[in-house]
């Protein structure tokens, strides 16, 4: 560390707020991982005699599974998309992405109504073929394999993202030197193509192992034993928060060693490219029948993963929508909306503040405590709601003591049994979306024009709010609609934290599609993808953008 880090002064108030408000963030997390230090040794000898195993195969199994069909899908659909230009290009380019609207619990629920004995798929079999029960064979949607695909539908935009812009930017004179060298195209896919979008590829499996490892709803809807569903069972049905929380702690070291395992996979690789303006390979055009194979493969992935469960929901929401749309439901939408609004508005503050803090105050302390608490996007929402229920809890009976003793009066639950609870899971969780964001778009804007306002005798706080701010309007709109939209989807930290009859679209999803009311829960599930779209036009249209650094060759 150089002298004038030694010199810094740790008493500044960016730094103090930082590490405080970065503190508060971390400390659910930092208390689950503490819990291990209390043994609960009969929970753990019950949970090794009978469902620890089935936790750790079916969460490996899950993960895996997702992460190699994400990829297969995800870079097949990027390598048309970018390489290929055929008619409807420019319109699947986008709705290939609108599989991210669906949250994965309510298409689970919608192939369960359409695939499960009597469904509309399994009577047309029967009485087009004239079966009976026991006729024929009909694979489970409710399984193992069945939550594999229902998450891999709607998580291979990650890979198809970030490959896409792998292949997009690869310059042209590599496909040149290896035509010069009479190498054939299959080749140069497998030896030059692939081997240089591996890391974007092998990032975004990561981020599609890590959401699988995290779903809490579909796994519970088809009955399949994971780490999610476990950390629930050992909270409400064992009735001990520390053994959930333990186990909770092993969930967040399976997604620690996949980071891990990530990172290695790409430490030694080193790909460079020119540093002027390369030209990009053109697009191929197709003609004859490969243009209709290269639509429909395109076309099926966002058939199953989006227009399908969203015609299915449609059609249930028409014969139940009279008796759904009554006070409840706007109710619902109302709760939904103002704690989504309230978290997003919180988690972008904080990320203002962070990300300022860091520009002015350019030490490697600040550095890294605002990029641990920026992987709170890593680790599961129940993981983070666990710790946060804990350390809340205690805070309140601490508080309720206190009160009891000095004014003979109870406060109540005001940390672990109010809104406080969710905004603050909401905010570690989410604020690696918001800071990203942020950080782009503060990085746009020259240190000399800080330099200026403060030689004017503006303050920090004032250079932030009105210089900095409305130049970077773009990333901060988009910064909130990220958030706003992850919140309303999120279900098992609401699930834990919600203070008694507080609902939200998702949890009343959830509830009546657990009762197997599943025409009852189209509508909820149709208003989540429905806001669900927004962030998805505003990737297609970021996506859409050129790159600064690149040309297309026409």
């Amino acid at each position: 560390m150089k002298f004038k880090n030694w010199s810094y002064n740790w008493f500044n108030p960016w730094f103090v707020g930082i590490a405080l408000g970065c503190f508060i963030l971390a400390a659910p997390v930092i208390l689950v991982f503490v819990s291990v230090f209390f043994p609960q040794t009969e929970i753990w000898q019950h949970l090794y005699s009978t469902v620890l195993s089935d936790y750790i195969v079916n969460s490996l199994i899950l993960a895996f599974g997702v992460g190699v069909l994400v990829i297969v899908i995800g870079t097949v659909l990027a390598w048309c998309i970018a390489r290929y230009e055929f008619t409807g290009r420019k319109q699947l380019q986008w709705l290939i992405l609108l599989p991210m609207a669906m949250p994965a619990y309510i298409i689970a629920y919608t192939y369960t109504g359409l695939l499960d004995y009597a469904g509309p798929v399994q009577t047309w079999l029967r009485e087009t073929f004239n079966w009976q029960y026991g006729d024929y064979y009909f694979p489970d949607i409710r399984s193992l394999p069945g939550a594999i695909i229902m998450l891999s539908l709607v998580l291979y935009p990650y890979v198809y993202m970030l490959a896409r812009t792998a292949f997009s930017e690869q310059p042209a004179s590599l496909e040149e030197v290896s035509r010069s060298l009479g190498v054939s195209p299959s080749k140069h896919l497998f030896k030059v193509v692939l081997p240089l979008a591996r890391p974007a590829i092998l990032m975004g499996a990561a981020l599609a192992m890590m959401e699988a490892f995290a779903d809490y709803g579909t796994v519970q809807y088809f009955g399949v034993s994971t780490f999610t569903t476990g950390i629930f069972r050992t909270w409400f049905g064992l009735g001990n928060g520390i053994a959930a929380a333990q186990l909770a702690a092993m969930l967040t070291s399976f997604v620690v060693l996949l980071l891990i395992l990530e990172y290695l996979s790409r430490r030694k690789i080193r790909y460079y490219f020119q540093g002027q303006r390369a030209q990009q390979v053109s697009r191929q055009k197709l003609t004859g029948s490969k243009v209709f194979w290269v639509q429909f493969l395109c076309v099926i992935p966002v058939f199953f993963g989006f227009i399908l469960p969203v015609l299915q929901l449609l059609s249930w929401a028409s014969r139940t929508y009279s008796k759904q749309l009554n006070s409840e439901f706007w109710l619902l939408l109302w709760n939904s909306f103002y704690l989504a609004a309230i978290a997003a508005i919180t988690a972008v503050s904080l990320a203002l503040l962070f990300a300022y803090g860091k520009r002015l105050n350019p030490i490697k302390p600040i550095q890294f405590i605002v990029g641990v608490v920026s992987l709170g996007y890593a680790v599961p929402g129940t993981v983070i709601a666990i710790g946060a229920m804990i350390s809340l809890s205690w805070l309140d009976i601490k508080l309720n003591t206190l009160t009891e003793n000095w004014f003979d009066l109870s406060v109540g639950l005001i940390f672990s049994g109010s809104l406080f609870a969710l905004i603050l899971v909401y905010s570690s969780r989410f604020l690696a979306v918001a800071m990203h964001n942020i950080d782009t778009g503060l990085a746009r804007i020259k240190p000399n024009m800080d330099d200026a306002a403060r030689s004017l005798g503006h303050k920090p706080l004032q250079i932030l709010r009105t210089i900095h701010v409305p130049l970077m309007k773009t990333s901060v709109l988009s910064a909130l609609l990220l958030v706003f939209v992850d919140v309303l989807k999120e279900l098992p930290a609401t699930l834990i934290l919600r203070p008694f009859n507080f609902n939200t679209l998702a949890v009343k999803a959830f509830e009546l599609a657990s009762d197997e009311r599943l025409m009852d829960a189209a509508l909820p599930a149709l208003a989540i993808v429905s806001v669900g779209i927004l962030p998805v036009i505003l990737l297609t249209m970021l996506m859409d953008k050129p790159s600064p650094h690149s040309s297309q060759i026409k």
